[in-house]
């Protein structure tokens, strides 16, 4: 059985999921092909802006009444015998009719002409009830939730008014988004399956810059902006954060430039106290100071006719910020001991990891040479925010560190081990949860790591990551709290819709087991008990 879990964060999933979520007030939910939901498999449930919705989902009795309704979807979605529609069959999306009437709007998705699950909403409606309808649905809801969280027809037409009501169009609308979003699914798996080893495909948008792995959406547009960038001779100022590639980013847009023959030259800022950063950006005479036994050429002068990368540009003191800006402005500077100028032509390209907008606010940085250094500008992308990668950049740093010799440089023979080694599903899928506050620098870490501990194995399992990645992935409080839905109020409120929230979200998790949910959550069980009747979840039960 497919695993549909890598897909929920494909960027054209992520935009169907807010799309449909602000116009209509519904979420974008993934069942397999069994017709189970992903999400409630991990403890996680996030309903509509709907009450009914709410009180069945956190019922244990409501529960399984939704699970039978959605088995019901994947019925209506296979064909004869019960099998998965073949190819000559219906596939379009069905609209079903949960156990309180509520609409399932769902489209199957079909990977290796298969069944492998489906996108659905639920908790919407497309007209309105009749009184003798409402009353059939307040018995319904009576069955499964205490009596006072709907108490009367009145309530129920209320709590209508302010359930998601689709028209026909709307329902047209969201249809059509969710056979977009199946169709995406398998057409990314079947890019997937046909390159496993991580390889660019000649479609990539960044064939023209193979030393930068990656073609996430977010990198397709950093892209477009280096074809630009690279032909000028203007200062280039990069932001990101640490670990995302900063240098890689200068140094492709010094090598497929105009100055690609002449020098690249690269310093950190914060490598060096503020003395000898001066020294080696602008170079001294014999006896400048102690230890200056000869002349010494400053890296502009190395740089000169070439490109000179400046990192962490916002670690440099305010009077070395003074004298670079007159580099910046006339091409001039004076080597520490000297009395006349050099004269050179170099293009800057900075970069930093931080806010240097905010710090000229602050009175931390320049103005002046914030403007200056920030003609162009380019904003790396962190890892968290192109996890679409994580599979290409895997395949290029196995390859990297399975072939690297001894010293760690690439030797151009066979690997240690043979071949270059593999990682199970599920240790993919993990690094693809991850969240890499180190970013790619982190992730090739991991990789080189993995091939070390994993020394002549051909596959590698999840069991060999670090403890901390394992830790992460494996924390539902973590889960739950990245599903939270950010809403308007005050903090109050928000406290107490994240307190329901995981609540809910446990209860679920642990089957309604509300001792072992208090132990998780080092309360006691008349505390919980206390919350579930305070949030209205399963009230019929505490």
């Amino acid at each position: 059985m497919v695993d549909l879990r890598p897909y929920r964060n494909l960027d054209a999933i992520v935009l169907i999921r807010q799309l449909i979520r602000s116009w209509w007030g519904l979420e974008l939910t993934f069942a397999d092909a069994r017709g189970d939901t992903l999400d409630a498999s991990e403890g996680v449930v996030v309903p509509p802006d709907n009450e009914f919705c709410r009180l069945s989902l956190f019922s244990h009795e409501g529960y399984r009444r939704c699970n039978n309704s959605f088995k019901a979807v994947r019925d209506r979605l296979c064909g004869s015998r019960g099998s998965p529609r073949s190819r000559g069959e219906d596939r379009s999306p069905v609209l079903h009719q949960c156990h309180l009437g509520f609409d399932i709007a769902a489209a199957p998705i079909y990977i290796d002409d298969a069944l492998a699950g489906f996108l659905f909403t639920k908790g919407g409606h497309h007209r309105d009830l009749t009184d003798a309808e409402a009353s059939e649905l307040l018995r319904k809801v009576r069955e499964f939730a205490s009596p006072d969280a709907i108490n009367s027809v009145d309530a129920v037409n209320r709590h209508l008014a302010g359930a998601p009501q689709l028209s026909e169009t709307d329902l047209r609308h969201l249809a059509d988004l969710l056979q977009r979003g199946a169709t995406e699914i398998a057409k990314y798996h079947a890019e997937r399956s046909a390159d496993c080893t991580g390889r660019s495909s000649d479609r990539d948008v960044g064939e023209h810059f193979a030393e930068i792995v990656g073609n996430a959406p977010a990198m397709r547009d950093l892209y477009h902006l280096l074809e630009k960038i690279v032909q000028s001779e203007s200062t280039v100022l990069i932001h990101g954060e640490s670990g995302t590639g900063k240098e890689l980013i200068a140094r492709a847009i010094h090598y497929h430039g105009p100055r690609a023959k002449k020098p690249f030259v690269v310093q950190n800022c914060s490598a060096f106290n503020d003395n000898l950063l001066e020294s080696a950006l602008f170079g001294h005479t014999r006896g400048a100071f102690t230890g200056a036994v000869k002349d010494q050429k400053g890296l502009f002068e190395v740089a000169d006719n070439g490109t000179f990368f400046l990192d962490e540009i916002g670690d440099m003191s305010p009077a070395l910020q003074v004298k670079l800006l007159r580099v910046l402005q006339e091409g001039t500077f004076t080597p520490l001991g000297a009395s006349k100028q050099v004269k050179v032509d170099v293009r800057m390209i900075a970069a930093s990891h931080k806010n240097l907008a905010e710090m000229v606010q602050r009175g931390e940085f320049r103005e002046d040479l914030y403007y200056r250094i920030n003609v162009l500008r380019i904003s790396v992308p962190p890892l968290r925010d192109r996890i679409e990668d994580v599979p290409v950049l895997i395949g290029h740093f196995l390859r990297k560190h399975s072939r690297s010799g001894s010293q760690g440089e690439p030797t151009g023979g066979e690997d240690r081990g043979g071949e270059v080694p593999r990682l199970t599903h599920q240790a993919i899928e993990a690094l693809r949860a991850y969240r890499w506050p180190g970013n790619i620098r982190e992730l090739e870490n991991e990789l080189e790591r993995l091939v070390v501990l994993g020394t002549g194995q051909a596959e590698l399992g999840v069991e060999l990551l670090s403890p901390r990645i394992r830790q992460a992935i494996d924390n539902p409080a973590v889960r739950a709290a990245e599903r939270v839905p950010r809403q308007a109020g005050t903090l109050r409120q928000a406290i107490e819709r994240f307190e329901a929230e995981v609540i809910g979200q446990g209860l679920i998790r642990t089957q309604w087991n509300k001792s072992r949910l208090a132990r998780e959550l080092g309360i006691s069980r008349a505390s919980l008990n206390q919350k579930c009747n305070e949030y209205g979840l399963d009230r019929k039960e505490s």
